[in-house]
């Protein structure tokens, strides 16, 4: 009985009593929002100089920096109470992102800067840093590789009439049909295909066939054109 009187009380110290809530040190909000405001900066220069996109982002980019300081701060706060930590957690478990990231590598940027956050707020200082300049290492030399072969979208307009000489030169080329849309007058084809080193002289002899109205190329990452 005594011991549940006893936990009992703890609770409501924890929960009422407003000193509870220990403050975090000057010192360490210094030493916490710089880290986390370098790691950011760095973060921001590797996405930039490494971007390999369509088109780059600045106000996305700057989110990096952003976002690594704002994850500090909040691990600062919950840091200071079990109760307030929980609070904070129900707060932002309501907090919804409908922002599509269609890159999986922003999505790692992303990881990235809420860890090197949380490593900050965390007083972890040597594992933020240590830890950011080798997955920016990583990053680098990753990006640095060449890639002999990519991935395009081959899409051709033609008429009934090309159908048979086009299928016969593309059976030359190592393609795969996405998509055979068939209106009023022509025929629009979709095919993947992989080139190397951008040889695109082909496209010249599909445009030559009697018959053909259009040929397209467009690069393809998996999930949208570039």
């Amino acid at each position: 009985m005594n011991d549940l009187i006893t936990f009992d009380n703890v609770i409501k110290k924890s929960v009422i009593n407003l000193e509870a809530f220990r403050s975090v040190s000057y010192i360490d909000m210094l030493f916490g929002f710089t880290c986390a405001f370098a790691i950011g900066i760095f973060i921001f220069w590797i996405y930039r100089r490494y971007f390999r996109g369509v088109v780059y982002s600045y106000n996305y980019n700057v989110s990096f920096v952003l976002m690594t300081l704002i994850t500090a701060m909040i691990i600062m706060t919950i840091s200071t109470n079990i109760v307030l930590s929980l609070g904070m957690v129900g707060a932002l478990s309501i907090v919804r992102f409908r922002t599509a990231v269609k890159d999986p590598l922003d999505i790692v940027y992303m990881f990235w800067a809420i860890s090197a956050g949380i490593a900050s707020g965390a007083k972890m200082y040597p594992l933020a840093i240590i830890g950011s300049l080798f997955i920016g290492a990583v990053l680098a030399v990753l990006s640095k590789r060449k890639v002999h072969k990519h991935a395009y979208l081959l899409i051709i307009r033609h008429t009934e009439e090309a159908a048979d000489p086009l299928r016969n030169e593309l059976r030359k080329m190592t393609t795969s049909l996405k998509s055979k849309n068939v209106r009023k007058g022509y025929t629009e084809l979709t095919l993947e295909l992989s080139l190397r080193d951008d040889n695109t002289s082909f496209m010249k002899k599909l445009n030559d066939i009697e018959g053909v109205m259009e040929v397209s190329l467009i690069n393809y990452t998996g999930d949208y054109a570039q």
